[in-house]
């Protein structure tokens, strides 16, 4: 029998100071049984920095090809690209061809994933955001994950803080130069 995703449901208050938004979201997220929480994290983070009318969640893992987050405009056509981890060069250079942006999201070590990038043929390499969530905080938040959660996100100068009940995480999101 094989196993189902998981569906977790977050209230988020979120206050991205950055960016100007404030807005409250109740953001529903299957995580993939074989999709790490720290992956799952990171995606749901994602998802707040990102987000703008027209976002949505691809189908996973059964559409490979689409990206992990997309932003549409009311046509249809894509505008954002997101992805989240650590995606090869030819996956950047499909991404970079279809949409006007590009970031990915991961909670990976830098100095490794990187150069796997260097030297690999990707369009526009310089239009391309890499941004790295502090591991501190991916794990923190991995470790209190609940299916149904509550909980308050203030972005300012790429400073993450997340308030739960008790305790508050923070950590930054850095920016990374694909190399060329």
């Amino acid at each position: 029998m094989a196993l189902t995703s998981t569906m977790y449901v977050c209230a988020i208050e979120l206050a991205d100071m950055d960016r100007h938004v404030y807005e409250t979201l109740e953001v529903r997220l299957a995580m993939h049984p074989s999709e790490s929480p720290e992956y799952f994290v990171t995606r749901l983070l994602a998802y707040c920095c990102e987000y703008t009318e027209g976002i949505a969640c691809s189908r996973g893992i059964s559409s490979p090809d689409e990206p992990a987050i997309a932003v549409r405009d009311l046509t249809g056509r894509l505008q954002v690209w997101v992805d989240i981890g650590a995606p090869d060069a030819a996956r950047l250079h499909r991404a970079s061809k279809a949409a006007d942006r590009v970031v990915v999201y991961s909670h990976r070590d830098m100095q490794q994933l990187l150069p796997q990038w260097a030297g690999q043929r990707i369009h526009r390499p310089e239009s391309i955001e890499i941004l790295s969530v502090s591991r501190t905080l991916v794990d923190a938040l991995a470790a209190r994950l609940e299916r149904r959660m509550a909980f308050a996100l203030t972005i300012t100068e790429r400073h993450l803080y997340v308030a739960l009940e008790t305790v508050t995480l923070e950590g930054a999101l850095t920016r990374h130069p694909l190399p060329s």
